[in-house]
């Protein structure tokens, strides 16, 4: 029997007969007992809202209905009809559809939710993040019919929601800011006198955006004009706002955030910071508190700005304040969030305090029950983002699908998943890609970050892609455990993109011999019928197993099930595991080494899919003379893919830029798709006439879609 490792298409090599390939519903807080002066455990006396309206979807919705169950109140859910399912659905005690399935029609759809808040007589309203959080005209209308919103005033909002207008009060309060232009840029040719005066490399970015959405970055004039088109459009299809702003482009930064904290009497608050400068696309992937960059003075004046732009605006609620941080510890301010931000609970495990608790007393009119001093760091908190992403295309293009299986990492000690999923729920083209956020916590860096390897690979999801194999490779990562760090750590630690986990050559074997024991324990375990007692043992001729590549051998002429001796490359390897292959996890042992793996697929030919740390490889167990016979095999050709664009990613056709007859030069672009509320641009492969175009502007296209064709 052969155990054969595929490695993957770019850079694969042969070996023995083989290949070896790589491809690719509710929260629970931390364990910290240390946390009990800062458990924020609700007080009855303390009355806040008898109905509270979400609005919003997904984790962060779930996330505010779990708090409201603990402080009793009564939730109302809006859903598109798409999400008549969702989780966030049924947790809450009321749910209304807002509309269609685009979030125009829907969640960011004032009118309709403005009609559930009267039918519903909901008091206040959380937005979550995103969607109309930050949207002033909503707070507005809320205000005006009497109901609260838990979150800022409207001009706190305004002044702080305006990239522009922030800066310009950042300046005025004494807070470090980038250097930049303070108006609003008009067109694509203005962008570029602006840059060219500000020098290269500069930011464009939405005006009223964040989560790293119409955002772009230029190094020259082409870039520019490129940049600021993508950017005003993306801008308003997630904001209804397309004003940009350009600023110089701080290079190799880290992106550290300070939490704020403040109510209405006057009283702030700065709970620490959060590191965020594991990012792909400006969008965040790794997320951790505190930052290991920081010293106590740094920490303390990065605090005391927070602080101060937060007075400056009269600021009550939760916030966070962004920084980029160069390396001699320079700090700028970058934007301010006046919202619940997304990696929020990494601050509350280092803490202890429940940011969406807070937020409603605020709301309410209660002042901050803390001071300063009373805020502790206790610990080390870790956050991924777990998204429906493949990893191995540009560091995370969106997968669509629905969750055929989902289990949760709750096992494993000092774990919190904050989740809008579960098993069934479907990952739409509609909405942000997340699955889950995972928070690990310990009393430590390395307890922290230990445990998130173990909760990632326990983490089950199946019926889409994701990133789990991206997000282990970065916590184990050298540098990133040395905390050498930056917004560039993904491109300059993976310049030619992703390939998931390079095996040494002692993983290379483990891997091999658990392939091919697990092969073994289900060929014995076939072996039993329905109502034989099991003997515990179970006797085979070695030789029925032979193979140069693993060699399974008997113990003294029989072999427990459960315990087996593999030979890999002439080195012997301990297995042993309960098999026990109705789970989707299996816990093995190699050698004394406990590893979790999973087993995603299997079939009649041999082929058997492992994810083994964190990143899925494709096996062939074969016999030994179908190992032999196997090289006669005619392998199939790859396509030519240099003449024709498929779609990387499930999404919607934004703009088609040729038609059939056209000339196009290699790297021009030939069409774009957007793809959750982030435009792609394709571009041509060679240069080449275009033959025929199988799309155009409006059209909903899948992953591996024809889209053009050269000739």
């Amino acid at each position: 029997m052969a155990a054969a490792l595929r490695r993957g298409a770019a850079g694969g090599r042969r070996g023995l007969w083989t290949l070896l390939r790589c491809e690719t519903l509710c929260s629970r807080w931390c364990l910290i007992t240390s946390h009990k002066l800062y458990s924020s455990v609700y007080d009855p006396n303390e009355k806040t809202f008898e109905k509270l309206l979400i609005a919003n979807r997904g984790e962060i919705a779930c996330r505010v209905i779990k708090t409201c169950k603990k402080m009793g109140i009564k939730t109302v859910a809006i859903h598109s009809d798409v999400d008549a399912n969702a989780v966030h659905v049924k947790m809450a005690d009321e749910a209304v559809c807002v509309g269609p399935a685009p979030t125009s029609k829907s969640y960011l759809n004032m009118d309709a939710i403005m009609e559930v808040i009267k039918k519903t007589r909901a008091q206040a309203v959380h937005p979550g993040y995103g969607f109309l959080s930050e949207n002033r005209e909503f707070a507005r209308r809320l205000a005006s019919e009497g109901v609260t919103f838990i979150g800022p005033d409207t001009h706190a909002i305004q002044a702080m929601g305006d990239k522009i207008e922030s800066k310009l009060l950042a300046k005025n309060a004494k807070v470090n800011t980038i250097p930049g232009f303070d108006g609003v840029v008009k067109d694509a040719d203005e962008a570029v006198r602006i840059a060219r005066e500000i020098g290269y490399p500069v930011m464009i970015k939405a005006s009223a955006g964040g989560g790293g959405k119409g955002m772009r970055i230029a190094w020259d004039d082409e870039e520019t004009r490129e940049g600021f088109r993508f950017s005003s459009q993306e801008a308003a299809s997630s904001f209804g706002d397309d004003r940009l702003l350009i600023e110089k482009f701080i290079d190799n930064p880290r992106h550290i955030e300070i939490q704020v904290l403040a109510d209405k009497h006057g009283n702030t608050l700065w709970l620490n910071e959060r590191e965020c400068s594991i990012q792909r696309r400006n969008q965040k992937v790794v997320e951790e508190a505190p930052s290991t960059f920081l010293d106590p003075e740094t920490r303390r004046a990065m605090g005391e700005q927070a602080v101060a732009l937060a007075k400056a605006v009269k600021y009550s609620s939760a916030g966070t304040v962004e920084f980029l941080v160069d390396s001699s510890k320079n700090f700028y301010f970058l934007e301010m969030n006046t919202r619940l931000q997304v990696e929020h609970p990494v601050t509350e495990c280092i803490t202890g305090l429940d940011l969406v608790q807070e937020m409603i007393r605020v709301a309410k009119g209660y002042p901050l029950r803390h001071k300063q001093a009373d805020i502790p760091i206790n610990g080390w908190a870790v956050e991924c983002r777990v998204y429906a992403e493949d990893p191995y295309k540009s560091f995370g293009l969106p997968s669509i699908g629905k969750l055929s299986q989902y289990q949760e990492p709750l096992q494993v000690p000092s774990v919190r998943v904050d989740s809008g999923v579960q098993q069934g729920s479907d990952i739409s083209i509609f909405y942000d890609p997340m699955i889950s956020k995972l928070i690990t916590y310990g009393s430590n860096r390395a307890e922290a970050l230990k445990r998130m390897e173990e909760a990632l690979d326990n983490y089950v999801i199946r019926g889409v892609a994701h990133n789990i194999s991206l997000l282990r490779e970065v916590i184990i990562h050298p540098r990133f455990i040395q905390g050498e760090i930056s917004t560039k750590f993904l491109p300059e630690v993976y310049p030619d993109g992703f390939k998931g986990h390079k095996l040494t050559d002692l993983e290379r074997r483990e891997l091999l011999a658990t392939a091919a024991s697990l092969y073994v324990s289900e060929q014995l375990r076939s072996q039993q019928f329905l109502g034989t007692p099991s003997t515990g043992k179970i006797t085979f001729s070695c030789h029925e197993w032979y193979s140069c590549a693993a060699c399974l051998r008997p113990r003294k002429d029989k072999i427990m099930q459960n315990d087996l001796l593999v030979e890999v490359d002439g080195m012997k390897l301990n297995v042993t595991s309960e098999w026990n292959l109705a789970s989707p996890l299996l816990s093995v042992t190699i050698d004394g080494t406990q590893r979790t793996i999973q087993r995603l697929s299997r079939n009649a030919a041999g082929d058997i899919s492992i994810q083994f740390l964190g990143t899925v490889y494709k096996l062939q167990i074969l016999t030994k003379v179908a190992a032999e016979l196997s090289k006669y095999m005619p392998e199939k050709a790859a396509e030519d893919t240099s003449s024709i664009l498929r779609s990387p990613m499930p999404g919607a056709v934004v703009a088609v830029s040729v038609k059939p007859g056209d000339m196009v030069s290699e790297g021009q672009e030939i069409c774009v798709i957007e793809a959750m509320k982030m435009q792609n641009s394709m571009t041509a492969a060679k240069t080449g006439k275009v033959k025929a175009v199988h799309c155009k502007a409006g059209d909903t296209v899948g992953e591996g879609d024809l889209l053009v064709e050269l000739e």
